[in-house]
C-alpha cells in the first residue's frame, strides 16, 4: 500500500510539473501578446477559405512557422523572417504544422498574390510546379461546357484543361485562395520587450541625465 502511494504522489508531481512547465508558464509569457501594427484580422472570406484549409488536411504538409537563419535556412529559401507569437493572434487555432512535405505558407501570399496560379494549382499542381507530390483538388472546382456570368474560369496552361471544355473555381476554392493570398507577415516586428522593462532612453531623457 505504501509503494501504491507513493507512485500515485510521484504521478501526480510529475504532472503538476509537465503542466507548470508547458501549460503555464508559456501562458504567462504569451497572454499579454499584442497583434503587430501591420497584422489585420482576417475577413470572412479568408475565414471561410482557413476552414477549408482545414478541412482538407493542408496543415498536415505545410508549417507556417519560418525558423531563425540560427536554425535553419528559412529565410533563404525566401519563406521569410523567423515568425513571432504577436503573428498568431488571430489564430484559433493555430495552424503551425510540424511536416514540410511542401513548402512553408507563413508568406505564400506575399510570394505568390496571384488568383489564376493558386486555383489552377490547385486544381492541377504538377502544371505549374514539375514534379510535384501535392494533391489535386479536383472538387473543389466544376467543368462544364461554358462558363455562367461571374463565374471564375481558370487559366490554364495548355494541356491542362479537359478539351472542349471550362474549369470554374467553385466558392470553396475562391475562399481557400483568398486566405492563402492574405498570409503575408512581411510587415516588420521587433521583439516584447522582457515583463518589467523600461523603454529606452530618448535624446530627451538622455540629455536630462
Amino acid at each position: 500500500m505504501e509503494n501504491e502511494v507513493k507512485l500515485a504522489a510521484g504521478a501526480m508531481v510529475a504532472l503538476a510539473v509537465a503542466t507548470a512547465a508547458l501549460v503555464v508558464l508559456p501562458y504567462v509569457q504569451v497572454r499579454d501578446i499584442q497583434a503587430p501594427e501591420g497584422l489585420k484580422p482576417y475577413s470572412s472570406a479568408e475565414l471561410r477559405g482557413r476552414e477549408v484549409y482545414i478541412a482538407n488536411g493542408c496543415v498536415y504538409c505545410h508549417t507556417q512557422q519560418p525558423r531563425d537563419r540560427n536554425l535553419g535556412p528559412d529565410a533563404e529559401r525566401g519563406w521569410g523572417r523567423a515568425s513571432v507569437p504577436g503573428d498568431y493572434v488571430y489564430d484559433k487555432p493555430h495552424l503551425l504544422g510540424s511536416m514540410r512535405t511542401g513548402p512553408d505558407l507563413f508568406n505564400i501570399g506575399a510570394r505568390q498574390p496571384s488568383q489564376d496560379w493558386h486555383l489552377g494549382h490547385l486544381y492541377q499542381p504538377r502544371a505549374y510546379v514539375p514534379g510535384s507530390i501535392m494533391p489535386s483538388y479536383p472538387y473543389l472546382f466544376e467543368t462544364k461546357p461554358e462558363a455562367e456570368p461571374g463565374e471564375a474560369v481558370l487559366k490554364l496552361p495548355p494541356g491542362a484543361a479537359p478539351p472542349g471544355q471550362v474549369v470554374v473555381a467553385r466558392p470553396e476554392a475562391l475562399d481557400l485562395v483568398r486566405y492563402l493570398q492574405g498570409l503575408d507577415h512581411t510587415y516588420p516586428v521587433l521583439p516584447p520587450q522582457p515583463r518589467g522593462a523600461t523603454a529606452p532612453a530618448g535624446p530627451a531623457s538622455a540629455a536630462a541625465s
